[in-house]
């Protein structure tokens, strides 16, 4: 799927050439996985760079960053007093299994949850029922919900202290977001994008029932993506003076966070489909992405990358790299 807005976020240059001198930047613009890199405030493009072969407006897969997107749609919903965060996802989604039934919302949405599913295999489930992956030998074509209805678990409580990375969470909250709304996810996906006033298109895969990946689907231009980070750069608010996200939740998001991220990741924690320090929000996405807005200086930072490693990825790289883009989204 596809959307467009017809209103377009000019950006206008306003060029900060000490921004590609300092050597923490000019670190990771140099290395061979590196795609483009925007860093915009307001509607000023203060820097960007790009690969040789890529360019400002050439879609890439943002993976991972797609969960931001619930941030804005839950935060709606409690806002507008649909969704309470603190009831259990059954009272929402009766027919979800054991893997969800007896968690909160709350838990859900900070990535708090210990269930079955666990990232490095069932997500090729999810990857089959979106048509990233063949369908499993038996012939049976998946679908999202499918897979979620599949998870099992007996005791749900996180006990590790730290975040419990799962991409079917972010299925399952867009399920309860459908529901309570009774409104369509790619109507969601409508208003965010024509508040984000992109350019291009945002380009989302969808499983054969229609429902977008949000766990992971989304591909955005460099400068696409740093107009929808300038969302929860405004605290919510989008391009025609319409509110498409609650300022307090943002708020609550950063100030209220879920567990911690390990070492090497001290002082971040999972926050409702977003990672914080008490002062950015951000998220990475598998290949070396990244999406940092600060809410204090309206400043969004986007990274993008694509590692042709074995793993595709390099867990090391976000640390440096999330330090780097925090720095220069709070204009230091």
């Amino acid at each position: 799927m596809s959307i467009r807005s017809p209103r377009v976020l000019p950006l206008r240059k306003d060029i900060d050439w000490t921004i590609g001198g300092r050597s923490d930047v000019a670190r990771f613009l140099s290395v061979p996985h590196f795609s483009g890199f925007v860093v915009v405030r307001d509607d000023r493009v203060l820097y960007e760079a790009y690969a040789s072969d890529f360019g400002p407006d050439r879609p890439q897969a943002v993976m991972s960053i797609t969960k931001t997107t619930l941030n804005i749609m839950l935060g709606r919903c409690v806002a507008e007093g649909l969704l309470d965060p603190d009831r259990k996802i059954k009272d929402y989604l009766p027919e979800i299994g054991t893997g969800f039934a007896e968690a909160t919302v709350r838990a859900v949405a900070d990535m708090n949850v210990a269930n079955n599913y666990s990232e490095d295999g069932d997500w090729f489930s999810l990857e089959a029922a979106t048509g990233l992956r063949l369908s499993p030998d038996d012939g049976m074509e998946l679908t999202i919900r499918s897979v979620l209805c599949g998870i099992t678990g007996d005791d749900l409580v996180n006990r590790t202290g730290h975040v419990i990375y799962k991409s079917a969470n972010t299925e399952v909250l867009g399920w309860i977001v459908e529901r309570v709304s009774k409104r369509s996810l790619r109507s969601w996906l409508i208003e965010i994008v024509e508040a984000a006033g992109l350019e291009g298109s945002l380009h989302i895969i969808c499983d054969r029932e229609g429902v977008p990946h949000l766990g992971g689907g989304a591909s955005l231009s460099p400068r696409d993506l740093a107009r929808y980070g300038l969302l929860f750069a405004r605290r919510g608010m989008g391009v025609d003076g319409r509110r498409v996200a609650d300022a307090a939740f943002i708020e609550e998001t950063r100030r209220n966070p879920g567990p911690s991220w390990p070492t090497p990741r001290e002082g971040m924690y999972y926050s409702r489909q977003t990672t914080t320090d008490g002062t950015w929000i951000g998220h990475g996405g598998f290949g070396g992405q990244y999406l940092l807005a600060n809410p204090d200086t309206g400043t969004a930072v986007v990274y993008m990358a694509v590692f042709e490693n074995q793993s595709g990825d390099d867990g090391d790289i976000y640390p440096p790299l999330i330090q780097m883009m925090a720095k220069l989204a709070a204009g230091h």
